[in-house]
């Protein structure tokens, strides 16, 4: 293959210590230039990051970011084109393109550093850009090179997932902060030295699933359908689809009906799961998790006593330690069950 080569085994050696959820990261068949090795573990880390950020946004709905849907190309198992492919694809390749800017930023690449361009240029009033901003362009590029080499595929599909690709990479640059510090005497802030920085990546989360929840759905005619195998359609899929929305998430399909199990689409349903009920600091989305997961399912809400331990009764003691005793308390817990054949109707709502 010349200078282009699979980098199955380096991502599988770097994602062996990660959880259990590590395994489709593994799913990452990588090509590239031998001097892209350097960036496979971070590449691999970022992916990671995408994962556990869906299974938190999606900790309390039908579905539930289930391992099964983590492979991110057309080419195998994931065909669907369902608007939680859209966030699968977007989170990821965020994900990615987020650690490689981190990592270049702090100077862990020989060849990146901070993003020096605009520095000593006015930025506005009284303020300038200086500092060490994070390096989104050169994040980017990487992403860019490993997630959408995933995408083998060149129908709407495969269309429909590198739009989404860079529907995450245009959010990590939607969601940066600048920050500043203040120059002058005596502290008088006379003028601001400011740099980009990439916000913390649950803001990112909380931006794509925002996009998710507002998804559009792109009615493929087949003249288009056939246009998704040009080469030239290929490389732009965003004007493939609507020009003016390159930085929403799109999809093709409806979602299926996530309540009941249905092997043959890789559905668990929601029987068994956990639910939310009387808990205290939780969002009102996450309240009504029981009447989303169980009720409206179908299920009924079965509550479970069970017993767990915490420290407690913590002292400071001199120097330089912290004592605890280990408390014993019972803590409630509801998760959604069958009824007793038809003790209870399913109510009708959003297959979601």
């Amino acid at each position: 293959m010349g200078d282009l080569f699979m980098l199955w085994v380096a991502v599988g050696i770097c994602c062996a210590t990660l959880s259990s959820s590590a395994w489709s990261v593994n799913n990452f068949l990588m090509t590239g230039p031998k001097a892209y090795l350097t960036y496979t573990t971070s590449v691999a880390l970022g992916a990671q990051s995408g994962v556990e950020e869906c299974k938190f946004q999606f900790a309390w709905e039908r579905w539930n970011c289930p391992e099964n849907a983590l492979q991110l190309s057309t080419h195998n198992r994931l065909r669907s084109a369902t608007r939680e492919t859209s966030f699968i694809h977007a989170i990821s390749s965020a994900g990615v393109m987020y650690t490689i800017t981190k990592n270049c930023s702090m100077g862990d690449f020989e060849n990146c550093g901070c993003d020096e361009s605009k520095n000593g240029k006015t930025g506005g009033h009284g303020w300038i850009w200086g500092g060490c901003s994070d390096n989104v362009e050169f994040g980017e590029r990487i992403s860019k090179l490993f997630v959408d080499s995933l995408e083998k595929g060149k129908d709407a599909r495969a269309l429909m997932n590198l739009h989404n690709n860079r529907a995450g990479r245009l959010a990590v640059r939607a969601t940066m902060k600048r920050t500043c510090k203040c120059h002058g005497i005596s502290g008088s802030c006379s003028i601001q030295t400011c740099w980009l920085q990439l916000a913390d990546f649950r803001e990112m989360g909380d931006y794509l699933k925002a996009k998710y929840d507002r998804a559009l759905k792109i009615e493929m005619d087949k003249p288009r359908l056939r246009a998704g195998n040009s080469a030239e359609v290929r490389w732009a899929p965003t004007e493939a689809f609507l020009p003016s929305a390159e930085a929403e998430l799109i999809f093709l399909e409806e979602s299926p009906d996530y309540c009941t199990r249905n092997s043959s689409l890789g559905v668990y349903g929601t029987e068994g799961r956990e639910c939310l009920q009387n808990s205290h600091n939780t969002s009102r989305w996450e309240q009504h998790s029981c009447g989303r997961l169980c009720t409206e399912c179908g299920l009924q809400v079965e509550e479970r006593r069970t017993e767990a331990i915490s420290s407690c009764n913590c002292k400071f003691q001199w120097c330089c330690t912290v004592k605890c005793d280990q408390c014993r308390h019972v803590v409630n817990k509801y998760y959604c069950t069958r009824p007793p054949d038809g003790a209870q109707s399913r109510s009708k709502g959003s297959a979601r």
